[in-house]
């Protein structure tokens, strides 16, 4: 549920994120120790035909339709921490997942590429010196024999304002060698997040 003050920047935050009725957000509290949270949650629609629903998957047979997903993430003075929690997707799987720059759409090129803290002047990043996990926000995760499973990241560092906006579950576990760090093969599914930015 939302605490404290910030009711105007969940207000702004979602509606510029349309979600459906199964969707739940909850805003950033702000305690006295100056500390952030975020969390949202949701269930998964099949892409083509929700659009307008915040989570979406594009391989059903992996991430079904209803499977669950909750993102959370904390800002506090040393920066940040963002894990994922998916439910009733496909047991004993490891899923590579990653923090994109645009929100989910009906086609899984639609997030962009991975947010990085230091940008690769040469995109698609494959190199090993940007996409790695302290440049970019990893998620990988495996599921439990009921499908569920967490994946967390923590962080020196904050988000810019408007460029990381959802996260992106992958086919197989991030790898990191030359020419191919950050890939985690083809994108299963999308949960298009409002994170909170630096500077709060």
């Amino acid at each position: 549920m939302l605490k404290g003050p910030a009711t105007a920047f969940m207000a702004a935050a979602l509606a510029v994120l349309p979600a459906a009725a199964a969707d739940r957000a909850a805003g950033a509290s702000a305690p006295s120790d100056g500390t952030y949270w975020m969390t949202r949650t949701s269930a998964f629609a099949v892409a083509e035909r929700q659009l307008t629903h915040a989570a979406v998957t594009y391989a059903p047979k992996v991430v079904p339709e209803g499977a669950g997903v909750t993102v959370r993430q904390r800002l506090d003075s040393d920066g940040m921490t963002v894990s994922l929690t998916v439910r009733g997707a496909e047991a004993g799987r490891t899923f590579g997942a990653h923090v994109h720059t645009r929100p989910c759409g009906p086609e899984p090129s639609d997030p962009g590429p991975h947010y990085q803290h230091v940008k690769d002047p040469v995109q698609p990043s494959g190199d090993p010196a940007y996409a790695n996990p302290w440049n970019e926000v990893w998620l990988d995760l495996t599921t439990d024999a009921e499908g569920t499973g967490t994946g967390t990241s923590r962080q020196t560092w904050r988000f810019r304002a408007g460029e990381a906006r959802s996260v992106t579950l992958h086919q197989h576990a991030t790898r990191t060698g030359r020419g191919e760090a950050g890939f985690a093969g083809e994108r299963l599914a999308c949960f298009s997040v409002p994170f909170l930015p630096r500077g709060r």
